[in-house]
């Protein structure tokens, strides 16, 4: 029998683990939901990832990162796809791969602390399909992890906790060793342990020496390295996580990522092999093929690239990872303070110094960033918002070394209250991490089966336990109008409409190919009303005007 040169979902946690430990070389991981996140503004759409899933499947990358982060909730914004069936299109697609998620622990893909139940019951339902949960903290506080952990753990799933990197004074090797022991100790030693690094940190010397201490530490504990390509160095430090003992690295296809998301695959393999590397089941000739077949795919998505393109080596100062950037960008274009950029970023550095030197990854890079903005627009720390208002409570967990000055605790938690309580009593009487109540999801069943008007699934009651309005929108737009994932891009995107005698053709995933024929379009008063034939049927559609 031939010796296994990848790894499959078919294999059991024990095994994959068994397999990386005891075969040469180093294994790449596609990071496509990380791409999409941070070069797209999450825009990327299940046609184009479906067209060239073969490819990626025969590519031999140890995993594909297809799930979680913000993308979950922005799928459901943008009316894009329901999360959940995402996943079971990739794996039906890409029977041979490790699906990878990513989880922000007990904020899970959301911005707030969930219950256990709800925790617990997410993990259960997406362990379906997600064979890789890769998991991080925002503060490094691992306890968030825990009970998420341990869910995976419940599954028979692959668990991949991270730590997140950043430098400074207080970001030493010795600190981040012992994270990794709290890590050990907290969620078990069968784990690939991952460096996170969000935000393009770090030279390939400070990444090296990092990886060193923790491999001097815990020499058998398998290490991943996720870092972003936001100053175009990330291909170095990748390269000298790998010579000190990194086992698993994150790439993104050339010609379509690589500038704030992950760099790019075939450089890096290239690379690694002239280092004298090998790189396990990796074939080069379907890795080409869906470069090339996304390098003509990119231009549809040209109006989501976000206001500022190129490398941008000051992240070292501000700190903002690639999703957050991009995301960050559009929204100063949005505020009309675009050209006033270096003024928001200045003010940034000087909110992170000010709250503790903590990790720009998100929720806190939401926290941070927004802070920025409403001290550039409104005076610092004037209106500060409810999510930093817990940052400062400690909801989150503990400012990780040191606190913020007093006079910003004042002017935060004193703010908007009309007890006349001050800072002082507010952090005592109700600061710290909160004893958060089991969700009654019997009841948010029945509440949610009442604005259905019918039975729900697990799986739409956990989409709405999480986000109540943007999983209840989702759920009415794709009754009304369908699954409109099935739209390529280049209709999802089109601008100006289409006019009257319009036939539009495209395939779905399977191959199968349908027609759209436009009719007839009139506007009234209240909105626009479209007739079309969807494969000969005949519908109607009106649009409200505030839609358009």
């Amino acid at each position: 029998m031939a010796e296994r040169e990848r790894v499959s979902p078919q294999m059991r946690t024990a095994d994959i683990l068994h397999f990386l430990r005891r075969t040469p070389g180093v294994f790449l991981t596609n990071n496509e939901r990380d791409l999409s996140q941070s070069d797209f503004m999450c825009r990327i759409m299940p046609q184009t990832t479906l067209k060239v899933a073969p490819y990626r499947d025969a590519s031999g990358y140890f995993a594909f990162e297809i799930f979680g982060g913000a993308t979950v909730h922005m799928d459901l914004i943008k009316k894009q796809i329901n999360p959940f069936e995402k996943l079971r299109l990739v794996r039906k697609a890409m029977p041979n791969t490790l699906i990878q998620g990513l989880c922000r622990g007990r904020n899970l893909f959301g911005y707030r602390p969930y219950p256990d139940n709800v925790v617990e019951m997410t993990v259960r339902l997406l362990s379906k399909y997600i064979d890789v949960w890769r998991m991080y903290d925002f503060l490094n506080y691992i306890p968030n992890l825990v009970v998420a952990a341990n869910a995976v753990k419940e599954a028979g799933k692959l668990l991949m906790p991270c730590i997140c990197f950043s430098t400074g004074a207080e970001h030493t090797d010795d600190f981040y060793a012992r994270k990794v022991e709290e890590v050990l100790s907290l969620l078990g030693e069968n784990i690939i342990l991952c460096i996170k690094n969000h935000s393009a940190l770090g030279s390939p010397a400070r990444i090296a020496g990092l990886v060193r201490a923790i491999r001097k530490r815990f020499p058998n504990l398998l290490l991943s390295y996720h870092g972003h390509n936001t100053d175009g160095n990330d291909l170095a430090r990748l390269v000298a996580a790998v010579q000190e003992g990194v086992k698993i690295v994150e790439v993104s296809d050339h010609g379509y990522g690589g500038t704030y998301s992950q760099a790019p695959a075939l450089t890096a393999i290239q690379n690694l092999r002239d280092y004298g590397f090998k790189t396990p089941g990796l074939n080069i000739a379907p890795i080409l093929d869906a470069s090339d077949i996304l390098q003509r795919e990119r231009r549809l998505y040209d109006g989501f690239t976000g206001p500022i393109h190129g490398f941008d080596p000051t992240v070292k100062r501000h700190m903002l990872p690639g999703g957050a950037l991009s995301l960050a960008m559009e929204q100063a274009e949005k505020a009309g303070l675009l050209d006033r950029t270096r003024e928001l970023l200045s003010e940034l550095i000087e909110i992170r110094k000010e709250l503790g030197n903590i990790w720009v990854v998100t929720p806190g890079s939401q926290i941070l960033w927004s802070t920025a903005l409403s001290n550039v627009l409104n005076g610092r720390y004037e209106k500060p918002s409810d999510d930093l208002k817990r940052l400062l409570l400690g909801r989150y967990g503990p400012f990780p070394f040191y606190d913020p000055p007093e006079w910003i605790f004042k002017k935060v938690l004193e703010s908007g209250r009309t007890d006349g309580k001050k800072w002082d009593k507010i952090l005592a009487d109700e600061g710290g991490l909160q004893d958060i109540a089991d969700e009654d999801l019997k009841a948010r069943r029945l509440q949610l089966e009442s604005r259905l008007k019918r039975p729900s699934t697990n799986e739409e009651l956990c989409m709405y336990v999480q986000f109540p309005r943007d999983a209840l929108d989702f759920i009415h737009f794709e009754e009304r109008f369908g699954q409109t994932w099935l739209l390529p891009p280049e209709v999802w995107f089109h601008r100006g409409g289409f006019a009257d005698g319009t036939r539009i053709s495209f395939a779905d995933e399977s191959g199968k190919t349908h027609h759209i024929d436009l009719i007839s379009t009139r506007k009234t008063a209240d909105g626009v009303h479209t007739s079309f034939l969807v494969d000969y049927h005949f519908q109607t559609c009106k649009t409200l005007k505030s839609s358009e």
